[in-house]
Order: C-alpha cells, then sequence, then structure tokens
C-alpha cells in the first residue's frame, strides 16, 4: 500500500502519523478482503482549513474531525470484485487501486480524545479506520450501515490492540 502524507499548520501529534496511519489502513484492507495493492492520500491539517474544505465540498461551514473523498464507487460496501472490469480506478503507473483522499484535523484529534476519555493515538488511529471504510464504500447515514461501520471500526482496532 502507498500512502501519499501531507501535513501542514503548526500542531504535532505526539507519535508517528504516518506510520499508524499505514498500519491501520493496511489492517481496513486486510479486514475487508481488498485483493489490490491501493493508494491513499493523507492530509493533516488544522481546523481554519478543513472547516474551509468542509464549506467548499460539503456546504456546511464549520471545521469536522475527518474528511473523506473516495474515489470510486461501490455496488457494495467493501466488495471490490467489480472494479477489475474498470481501469478508471487504478494508478496507470503503479497498478494500485486509487481509494481518494482522507483529511483530519489535528486539532479534533486533540479535542476528541480528551472528550471521549482515550489516548490521542487511538483517536487518529479511530478516525483513520473510519475514512478508510467510506473509501471502500461504507457510510452510516442509516442504522443498519452505522452498526456495520462500528463493528468493523471496533475489530479493526481491536487487531491492532488499539483499545479505548
Amino acid at each position: 500500500m502507498t500512502l501519499y502524507y501531507e501535513e501542514e499548520g503548526s500542531i504535532r501529534l505526539p507519535f508517528a502519523c504516518q506510520k499508524l496511519a499505514e498500519e491501520v489502513a493496511e489492517a481496513v484492507l486486510n479486514e475487508l478482503g481488498c485483493p489490490y495493492e491501493a493508494e491513499v492520500n493523507l492530509l493533516l491539517t488544522e481546523d481554519v482549513q478543513i472547516r474551509e474544505m468542509n464549506r467548499e465540498f460539503r456546504h456546511i461551514d464549520r471545521a469536522t474531525d475527518v474528511l473523506s473523498f473516495p474515489m470510486t464507487e461501490y455496488e457494495t460496501p467493501g466488495d471490490f470484485s467489480h472494479l477489475e472490469e474498470r481501469n478508471d480506478c487504478f494508478h496507470p503507473e503503479t497498478g494500485e487501486l486509487i481509494l481518494g483522499d482522507i483529511v483530519i484535523s489535528k486539532e479534533k484529534v486533540l479535542s476528541q480524545a480528551e472528550e471521549f476519555g482515550h489516548t490521542l493515538r487511538r483517536e487518529f488511529a479511530f478516525l483513520i479506520a473510519h475514512s478508510m471504510l467510506h473509501l471502500s464504500g461504507y457510510d452510516h447515514m442509516e442504522e443498519d450501515e452505522r452498526s456495520v461501520m462500528e463493528t468493523l471500526q471496533r475489530q479493526i482496532l481491536e487487531k491492532l490492540n488499539i483499545l479505548r
């Protein structure tokens, strides 16, 4: 898996963000049985910048913890089988499946870890897992979808021993 990592702003989280993001992203793809090597872009930013993106792309004028921009649509969440027929979702040079982009607010990682009473590392890992599921076709608009996503997130983080 290739993770293109970028960080902006002066706030720094006190752990190896890129390494943890790669571990969690791989764990999600393994859990889902993704048969392809994949590519993801990750941007760590701050509230002002993520608020601008949220306003521009979702028409919601407030900062959020994570934004996910999937590059492909799925007939069924986590089902990668139909992608082989398409050549527009694979990188032409590497052959990797282009999953999409993740944007995380470092300020939200800090505040939500405190609010929910767990570590910064756990909050960050949770947001990566959550977003990777979105990039794989999962959503949480309906109760049954939310339940499936929560179960997968919990299973993935438990396997990585990243607990609350």
